[in-house]
């Protein structure tokens, strides 16, 4: 068993903190930027507007996940109290959220340069891990978005919550929707997937939600909305939304093939 007691300022320049969470954003985005340079995009014209496109990629990921979790996970606060919601640095991000204002932004900037949104949405899929994975281990060093209490023997004692034993839901995720996503969109990006537009991008979206919903099982739910539908968190609706819109996707991009 393990006590976490990490400070979530990494360092500070004078009077500015420095936090961990903003470091992942960091890294995240520069990681998957150099990745997606380098490796993952073949066609030229892409990688030349690809730079552009990681300034709409920052402000859809930060707008939509800012919105994503107004809306989803606290309206009733932020209704009455509509100032806060340009209070980022007070915490509550959205991952949905983000993930729409990705896919927002990415037609947006596919209509203005007649592309694709596709060719995008693929390249973005497959770096999106990278950012999870960082983002995940910072909600754990945050001590935030922790999981029921148990007994298992890798069980976390977030002090800065409670005296609980907890599963630390955290690294599950950083786990199977970082490390375990990467690898799997690799997988099937060496076997020539990239090559048919949104392939990448529902494989995506359906593993991404099956690993969501079952990693939710062991985490704490948010405290204003509790469990919901079927005693269902929101994270694990809107997983399954997103689920059968990677499905939607796969089968739709199936059968354009096997009319081709």
């Amino acid at each position: 068993m393990f006590i976490n007691n990490f400070d979530p300022v990494a360092f500070q320049i004078f009077s500015l903190e420095i936090r961990w969470y903003s470091l992942a954003y960091i890294a995240g985005i520069l990681l998957g930027w150099i990745l997606s340079k380098k490796i993952f995009i073949s066609n030229e014209d892409i990688r030349e507007k690809f730079d552009d496109f990681i300034t709409y990629i920052i402000l859809g990921v930060i707008i939509g996940g800012r919105l994503g979790y107004v809306l989803f996970y606290n309206l009733n606060y932020y209704f009455y109290n509509v100032i806060d919601i340009f209070k980022i640095w007070q915490g509550g991000m959205s991952f949905h959220g983000g993930l729409i204002g990705v896919i927002i932004v990415s037609i947006w900037f596919a209509k203005k340069n007649n592309q694709n949104v596709f060719n995008y949405l693929d390249v973005v899929s497959l770096v999106a891990p990278i950012g999870i994975f960082f983002g995940r281990v910072a909600n754990f060093i945050n001590s935030e978005l922790y999981g029921i209490e148990t007994s298992v023997p890798w069980a976390v004692k977030f002090i800065k919550i409670d005296n609980i034993y907890r599963h630390p839901s955290q690294l599950y995720e950083a786990f199977f929707e970082g490390v375990i996503l990467f690898i799997i969109l690799i997988y099937f990006r060496n076997k020539g997937f990239q090559k048919i537009p949104a392939l990448i991008s529902s494989l995506f979206l359906i593993f991404y939600s099956i690993f969501r919903f079952i990693i939710e099982f062991f985490r704490t739910p948010d405290e204003q909305l509790g469990y919901l539908f079927l005693n269902l968190t929101m994270g694990q609706m809107i997983s399954f939304l997103f689920f059968l819109i990677g499905i939607y996707l796969l089968a739709k991009n199936y059968e354009n093939k096997k009319q081709s």
